[in-house]
């Protein structure tokens, strides 16, 4: 649920409890792993992430969006669902991909996934690079009281090989652009 898989070790002397994400899968319901899992993406990742980006790139070109799948109806449909019909045999969807099948041509509905990732990585490593190295130096890095610099110059190493997250130091960068700018 973060960039980074152990967030305490990169925020200093933060206190990070309190995330919803973390709150609702600790919670005991709802009982299955999946529907906290759902749960947590219905509240933080779908309003914070893939939503945003969609009203944003829909405003961008004087579009307006609708989500037709999250109306409220199919929301609770979804709830009331029981396991078997949103997930069978290792496929996710189910009832779904049975409905389309009998309207949308398979091959349209059985393709990999494609998302709205930037090539972040590309960038760290070639045109942002030497941006990338002044903010996350040692140096940098030390002067602001709220990261942990040794796991981020770590983690940066690796993305300069090819081998680490630019994901995670993209967020990194993000604020300490905005802490170089305002702190």
């Amino acid at each position: 649920m973060s960039a980074w898989q152990y967030p305490d070790r990169v925020v200093r002397n933060g206190d990070l409890r309190g995330d919803r994400a973390d709150e609702i899968m600790a919670a005991p319901h709802p009982a299955s792993l999946m529907d906290r899992m759902m749960l947590a993406d219905q509240t933080t990742y779908l309003p914070d992430d893939l939503l945003a980006k969609v009203d944003r790139a829909s405003m961008a070109v004087s579009l307006e969006a609708r989500v037709p799948i999250l109306d409220h109806r199919i929301v609770e449909l979804s709830w009331r669902m029981p396991e078997n019909m949103k997930i069978r045999a290792g496929v996710t969807k189910w009832v779904l991909r049975q409905v389309l099948y009998r309207r949308v041509p398979r091959e349209m509905i059985e393709r990999p996934k494609t998302g709205f990732s930037v090539p972040v990585d590309a960038w760290l490593r070639g045109p942002l690079r030497r941006w990338a190295d002044d903010l996350l130096s040692p140096e940098s890095l030390a002067k602001c009281e709220f990261l942990e610099p040794a796991p981020i110059v770590r983690e940066w190493e690796a993305v300069k090989s090819g081998t680490g997250s630019g994901i995670s130091v993209w967020t990194i960068l993000m604020f300490q652009a905005w802490y170089a700018q305002w702190a």
